[in-house]
């Protein structure tokens, strides 16, 4: 079997339509002399479409040998009506040039989007961590507001989680008497913190 030609070593070629045609019948037939014919026929004008879309050499010659194997596994495949072996060929080679192209682009895009959601969520965990100690802060200015009856009532019931026959027992102070403070407490509280109902 022939060497393959270096892609963009390209040289002319008079190999014509039916020339390939015949060539393309035999590959179809496991043909590896024919092949090697039609490599050294094809490979420049193959290259040379991959080139001008993917506009990247190494990339291109990886795409346009994927190309040439195509058409190795795919030369049973080829129609002399529907075209010329080398309009085929450089339809194939068209084709995966602008797969590789979209393939990159998504690639890219999906790397910029996972940078902008890293630095997204890290920029929303900082913000967060503000916002939770700017409402503690403002929680705790708002409970020194509140009588020590009101504080200690708001406190047991909200952060410990007592009811309020249980704060009544705790702070030994009637149960209606801490249902009007706690109630009270948290009117004063809910205008402190400026919450609208």
């Amino acid at each position: 079997m022939n060497q393959p030609i270096p892609f963009g070593a390209g040289r002319p070629t008079d190999t014509g339509r039916n020339d390939l045609t015949d060539v393309m019948r035999q590959v179809a037939h496991g043909d590896k002399h024919a092949f090697s014919a039609l490599y050294d026929a094809l490979a420049p004008l193959v290259f040379g479409i991959v080139l001008k879309v993917v506009r990247d050499r190494a990339q291109s010659e990886e795409v346009a040998q994927e190309v040439m194997i195509d058409l190795w596994r795919q030369a049973a495949r080829y129609r002399p009506e529907a075209g010329a072996v080398r309009t085929w060929a450089a339809t194939i080679a068209h084709r995966r040039a602008v797969d590789r192209v979209r393939s990159a682009q998504a690639a890219t895009d999906r790397e910029h989007a996972q940078a902008a959601r890293e630095h997204t969520t890290a920029f929303d965990e900082v913000a967060e961590q503000v916002e939770t100690r700017l409402e503690s802060e403002q929680v705790r200015r708002c409970l020194r507001g509140l009588t020590e009856l009101q504080r200690q009532a708001v406190t047991l019931a909200y952060y410990q989680g007592l009811t309020y026959r249980e704060v009544a027992e705790t702070l030994r102070t009637p149960l209606p008497t801490i249902k009007t403070r706690m109630r009270d407490g948290l009117i004063r509280l809910r205008d402190c913190m400026g919450v609208t109902t």
